[in-house]
């Protein structure tokens, strides 16, 4: 059992899992989370904010457009080297790219999103660079470990992508904190946070050049007779042709609604000041508060739900995450009504929320992986995560909007209505009951 899971020998999973999910988790909690509280701090309105960082999943998004050259040219473990060198020179331009409006601009709440345009693009080459690392890792992952090591795994290498989170969300917003509140300067504070992020990921770059092994199963995908134009298209063709692909797509889409909605307004209303319905917690605050003690919590969640699937297999895992995914949402409508501002019930309601999302999050995975199962796994896995990204874009967009017209407390009762699509697209799944359970020798 030890050794089939990889706990011992010199290619042992526990010497790359680690530090490539860690890279992975980085730049997508940069692009897509940081820039939220970043530009809320920085006094971008909601609905700006919500919709420029909105679209800053597009890549993710459209990654199935390129995935196939992941599969057919060069290693996966080459793919995963280079995006993370090009990542790391994209975290240093940030350093020298974000703006610096006045504090009375900042104050007004009215920072015209234009101050950014040389930022979100490169938030935008980042973004792509992270979505191909992603199909890179994702692919490593699935061909050089069976079906049960993947099970196993999914709650560990969740582990390290959400330690990423508590990095990105985390530490990096109370060091952002820390500086504004020692400075005062909100756009210094950014700055030398982002310097923070180009040292660290740097140093995870040079680790995974020497030490992410070679793997004699990571080659690129050739069949005989086709060419490279062709085994691209017949990735997509495949897809689409697989058994049960609206059903699937329905679940891709739907399944995490309510969270798609709750993610956009999650920093600004706890940041956000009484007047306008928020908290008016310190970037700090919710730093250790949503950033930390949330994002273990969160992680906890991971790593039980992949105990949990590897134990039971997906299928019998479905209900009991769906619904820990679902409701614990009611914990924000709860805080929008109360208007509580003890910091202990803030940190419990925020704990439970994420630990059902970190639970919940487990069955979309392995579901991901099992509908991805055949021979363009890494192509169709990366078809599945844009379908992924899309279900997170397009509420997204939308969910600041929604929220200035509705006010905080009506928002979250339209989060907690969706959670009624979680419900409906997990009753539509049909799983092999032994898919995902460890295979014991």
């Amino acid at each position: 059992m030890n050794k089939r899971i990889g706990i011992s020998g010199a290619r042992s999973p526990w010497w790359w899992i680690p530090t490539v999910y860690f890279a992975e988790g980085i730049p997508y909690f940069v692009v897509n989370s940081i820039s939220v509280t970043m530009f809320t701090k920085m006094g971008v309105p909601n609905g700006e904010m919500a919709l420029f960082t909105s679209l800053l999943y597009l890549p993710w998004t459209l990654k199935p457009l390129w995935s196939p050259l992941v599969d057919i040219f060069k290693s996966k473990r080459w793919w995963i080297v280079t995006m993370q060198a090009l990542m790391t020179a994209a975290f240093i331009l940030l350093v020298f790219s974000i703006p610096h409006p006045s504090p009375e601009m900042i104050a007004s709440g009215r920072t015209p999103s234009g101050l950014f345009t040389f930022t979100l693009l490169l938030f935008i080459l980042t973004a792509f660079a992270s979505a191909t690392h992603d199909i890179a890792a994702d692919g490593f992952y699935m061909v050089v470990l069976d079906p049960g090591q993947q099970s196993f795994f999914v709650g560990i290498r969740s582990t390290f992508y959400r330690l990423s989170s508590i990095f990105g969300q985390g530490v990096l917003v109370v060091i952002a904190g820390l500086i504004e509140s020692h400075t005062g300067n909100i756009p210094l504070a950014w700055t030398l946070t982002m310097a923070v992020t180009a040292v660290i990921f740097a140093l995870i770059t040079l680790y995974d050049m020497f030490l992410l092994p070679r793997h004699k199963a990571d080659v690129a995908v050739k069949s005989s007779g086709r060419s490279s134009a062709g085994e691209f298209a017949r990735a997509f063709v495949t897809f689409f042709r697989k058994p049960g692909i609206l059903v699937a797509l329905a679940f891709m889409l739907m399944y995490r609604l309510p969270e798609a909605l709750l993610l956009k307004m999650v920093n600004p209303f706890l940041l956000s000041p009484a007047e306008q319905g928020g908290l008016g917690l310190s970037t700090a605050t919710v730093g250790l508060v949503y950033g930390t003690i949330g994002v273990i919590a969160l992680t906890v969640g991971g790593i039980i739900g992949g105990m949990a699937a590897s134990r039971w297999g997906l299928k019998k895992s479905l209900w009991p995450m769906a619904a820990f995914l679902a409701l614990p949402c009611a914990a924000y409508l709860y805080m929008s009504m109360s208007m509580t501002h003890n910091i202990l019930v803030i940190s419990i309601l925020i704990a439970i929320e994420q630990f059902g999302y970190g639970f919940g999050f487990t069955a979309y995975m392995l579901y991901m992986m099992y509908f991805s199962e055949g021979e363009y796994k890494t192509s169709h896995y990366a078809i599945c995560t844009a379908f992924m990204a899309l279900s997170m874009m397009i509420p997204g967009a939308f969910a600041g909007y929604i929220q200035e017209m509705a006010g905080y407390v009506n928002f979250f009762w339209i989060v907690m209505v969706c959670c009624l699509a979680t419900v409906a697209v997990t009753g539509l799944l049909k799983v092999d009951p032994e898919y995902g359970k460890v295979v014991k020798k």
